[in-house]
């Protein structure tokens, strides 16, 4: 399976809703390259990695992590490169390796997740890593002839949300940022979200790439977010 293109230097591996596996996209640069978000596991990071070579590309040179959720981070320690988070997602992982420390943990979160029950099946224990690299609100890369501004945002789905800006290809990737707070009920906090629209509407992108859906035009998911803010 070959990836998809978005635009000449951006490539993604579609989600995949059977087992709730997110996007993960690839920025080439002219130097180095960079992955967006480290898998659900280490099986969704192999298959990503045999796209990528059946596309005629190298494995990432970086790979950014747009927030501590399981499904985007829990393939961390089968990454090539080094990893990049923000020290607020650091702070969550942390916290998930201490609960892993109770080996009944897989069995907990495969019980409270149908999903995670799938794509952890055949496993029996979890290798939560952190970060190789940690920055606070804003890291930038210079992959060569492309841009990956990597910056923390407000959202209403977590409070360590990182997004990425590419302006060369006027591409902004959000990760979950725009969704409800799964961990406390599916809430969706109005004023985060505002501020988060106000962001998106403040940025030069053409295109709006979420985790679990296809990538959206820039108005497409302005207009859905309002709908949100008056329902």
């Amino acid at each position: 399976m070959r990836l998809k293109k978005l635009t000449d230097n951006i490539y993604y591996d579609p989600h995949q809703p059977e087992v709730d596996r997110p996007m993960l996209a690839y920025l080439k640069g002219s130097r180095m390259s960079l992955a967006i978000d480290a898998g659900y596991s280490d099986n969704h990071v192999n298959d990503f990695y045999e796209h990528l070579n059946q596309s005629g590309l190298k494995k990432p040179d970086f790979t950014a992590i747009t927030h501590w959720h399981y499904d985007h981070t829990f393939g961390m320690h089968q990454i090539q490169g080094a990893s990049i988070a923000c020290c607020r997602t650091n702070e969550f992982l942390r916290k998930e390796q201490q609960k892993a420390v109770d080996l009944q943990y897989i069995d907990k979160l495969k019980t409270a997740d149908p999903c995670f029950k799938r794509e952890y099946h055949n496993k029996q224990s979890l290798n939560i890593v952190l970060s190789d690299i940690e920055f606070r609100e804003e890291i930038i890369l210079n992959l060569g002839g492309l841009t990956a501004k990597i910056f923390q945002t407000v959202s209403p789905h977590s409070e360590d949300a990182v997004c990425i800006y590419v302006p060369e290809e006027k591409v902004l990737f959000l990760g979950d940022s725009t969704s409800e707070d799964f961990f406390n009920g599916g809430f969706m906090d109005h004023r985060k979200l505002k501020k988060l629209i106000m962001m998106i509407e403040d940025t030069n992108c053409e295109f709006c790439v979420l985790s679990h859906t296809e990538p959206l035009k820039k108005g497409e998911l302005l207009e859905y977010l309002y709908g949100i803010l008056q329902s």
